[in-house]
């Protein structure tokens, strides 16, 4: 009697264990399918105050809209393009960044003229600038050429309102060594200089870097920038509550969340649109970003 007691218990046991572990697989099943076909989908706009005291008069409420890490044909299809391009255009933006990886391993001709098609629609007032990310190869520069996107990899431009007051926007191509791209770039800064000042960035009332992989900013002197924008990390596809990011990738280590203010420097990293590697999002919606510039 005893032991038929003792084995109807473990009998019991076994049947509760069993039962758990099949909750905890169905949750694993219905978490992963969640993160898969509906975490992967829609369109975040988180916007945010960039706040300088050289916006009262000048570039006073310019709107500029960061699109990164398309990673087109992934999980991100042409609905999904027309659809982010239609809400970029309701939002009126003055300027547009694309901070690179357009796609993930390649891109064939007909993705090609998809994005060309749709990425031309992309209206501002101003100009639409692209860098390139870790994935982009030579097919990057015809779609960026075609779509009336200026060429920023280790390139500088400057807007001017009424001829008074600028900003100055560069760019560095990931793929690049950065100590080559920062020379590239102060090079092109040069014809700015004057004897007057000894930093030629003081040539400019607010600057702004582009560039793919946030980490790159411990290889060089980032604080004359006033804004750093930055994509690559995506955030971390996979966030959970009160831990944030589970993984990022190389070049995103140290710096993968949305925000961090360096002092003078404030760096901006989006979460971006498609997926790489893992064609997972949880707790992590596909994302652009708007910058508003304000003096308060």
């Amino acid at each position: 009697m005893k032991k038929a007691l003792e084995q109807e218990v473990k009998s019991s046991k076994s049947r509760k264990i069993l039962k758990i572990l099949f909750i905890i697989l169905i949750l694993i099943v219905i978490i992963f399918l969640y993160s898969r076909f509906i975490g992967t989908k829609g369109l975040l706009v988180k916007e945010y105050k960039i706040i300088n005291d050289n916006f009262v008069d000048n570039f006073y409420g310019l709107k500029i809209v960061q699109i990164s890490d398309l990673h087109y044909g992934d999980t991100t299809n042409e609905k999904d393009l027309k659809q982010i391009i239609e809400k970029i255009n309701t939002l009126k933006p003055d300027i547009v960044f694309f901070t690179g990886d357009l796609y993930s391993n390649g891109l064939e001709e007909n993705a090609k003229n998809e994005l060309i098609t749709n990425l031309k629609d992309i209206k501002v007032s101003i100009k639409k600038y692209a860098i390139k990310g870790n994935h982009d190869d030579e097919a990057w520069d015809e779609v960026m050429k075609e779509s009336n996107f200026v060429d920023l990899n280790n390139n500088i431009d400057v807007i001017y309102n009424n001829n008074a007051s600028n900003i100055l926007i560069t760019g560095i191509n990931t793929n690049d060594d950065i100590n080559e791209s920062i020379k590239k770039i102060d090079e092109l800064l040069k014809p700015y200089n004057n004897e007057e000042e000894s930093n030629v960035m003081l040539k400019f009332s607010y600057k702004i870097l582009l560039l793919h992989e946030p980490d790159k900013i411990l290889d060089f002197d980032y604080s004359n920038y006033d804004l750093i924008l930055a994509g690559h990390s995506h955030n971390g596809q996979i966030r959970l509550p009160f831990i944030g990011a589970l993984y990022t990738p190389d070049g995103s280590k140290k710096y993968y969340d949305e925000f961090y203010d360096l002092g003078n420097t404030k760096l901006y990293i989006s979460s971006g649109i498609g997926t790489s590697k893992l064609k997972l999002r949880l707790f992590n919606r596909p994302s652009i970003n708007l910058y508003r510039l304000t003096n308060k």
